[in-house]
């Protein structure tokens, strides 16, 4: 048995709506009947629903990521080899991660310098400004679990994410905080003592995700390490202190990992979150479970650190 959101009615077969995340029992199904948050991004003055499936029904605009999918040269249609991406934000950002650090690793192996220049945010050169979004993509070719853990985060918190923010802010969200994290971590590095090797990888962009869903559910359940259960604001609240002691101590590289990045990177989220609680009606699920029947659950945003840059 399942209980209502709306009238607390007890219903042994439930309706959950794939917008905001809800329970509703058949007269609250609908979105209009339980105010759902996913009326508010409705965007179709036709009143013809796109489903995506029939090209000549144009009743809603395309999102940003469909638009940008269907430039590629390549069948994003249905039935293409990357229908899968099309519309959705978080896939297409792990696509292009993963794509990016195969580049990375072709680039590295002819020439480590050109890898240097096209994919580090580094405090010697910022104003190569494309290293600005390239870094947020790029993760270390040495190790793998540095892309792995980030991708593990983005993949489980990501989509839970698009319950609250368009294509555009979702987006704005991602590069405009992994950006910022970069260029902070690059500030940090330049007054610190040692070597300031400059800095990669989407841990401040995961983060800021980290920080919207812990202001909107803050009592969600998480697998940290994929075993030890835990409500996220705990494990946000143990990346934030251990984020700001190792800044504060100037070790902000401290183990290869940008510790200045994530404590940015997270507060940009937390300040975002607090705007869509604000803002918007707020229902999703109180758990992350591990195995098959649940979305599955994260160990935590970053990854272990190593010599050299820092990994974020």
């Amino acid at each position: 048995m399942a209980t209502c959101d709306v009238c607390g009615k007890s219903v042994s077969m439930p309706y959950d709506c794939r917008h905001c995340g809800g329970t509703h029992c058949s007269e609250h199904r609908l979105p209009e009947n339980h105010d759902c948050s996913g009326l508010q991004s409705w965007n179709d003055p036709s009143g013809v629903f796109d489903s995506g499936f029939d090209e000549s029904v144009n009743g809603s605009s395309a999102s940003t990521t469909e638009r940008i999918m269907a430039k590629l040269p390549i069948d994003t249609g249905p039935g293409g080899p990357l229908a899968y991406f099309r519309g959705n934000v978080t896939y297409t950002i792990l696509l292009f991660m993963w794509v990016t650090f195969l580049v990375q690793l072709i680039v590295r192996s002819i020439d480590p310098q050109l890898h240097q220049t096209l994919f580090v945010l580094t405090p010697q050169h910022p104003e190569y400004v494309w290293t600005w979004v390239t870094s947020i993509f790029a993760h270390s070719p040495i190790k793998i679990t540095h892309i792995a853990f980030n991708s593990i985060a983005i993949f489980f918190f990501g989509p839970l994410l698009s319950r609250y923010l368009s294509d555009r802010q979702y987006w704005g969200l991602f590069l405009g905080a992994g950006a910022l994290a970069g260029l902070s971590q690059i500030a940090v590095q330049a007054f610190s003592p040692g070597p300031a090797a400059g800095v990669l990888g989407a841990s401040g962009a995961a983060l800021a995700i980290l920080g919207v869903i812990t202001i909107l559910h803050p009592n969600l359940k998480v697998y940290f390490m994929f075993f030890i259960p835990m409500p996220l604001w705990i494990l946000t609240l143990g990346f934030a202190v251990l984020s700001l002691l190792m800044v504060g101590f100037s070790l902000s590289s401290l183990g290869g990992i940008a510790h200045a990045a994530h404590l940015v990177g997270l507060l940009v989220g937390l300040a975002v979150g607090e705007y869509v609680k604000r803002t918007q009606t707020i229902r999703g699920p109180n758990q992350f479970q591990l195995g098959p029947g649940g979305p599955g659950g994260p160990g935590g945003p970053g990854g272990p650190g190593g010599p050299g840059r820092g990994r974020f």
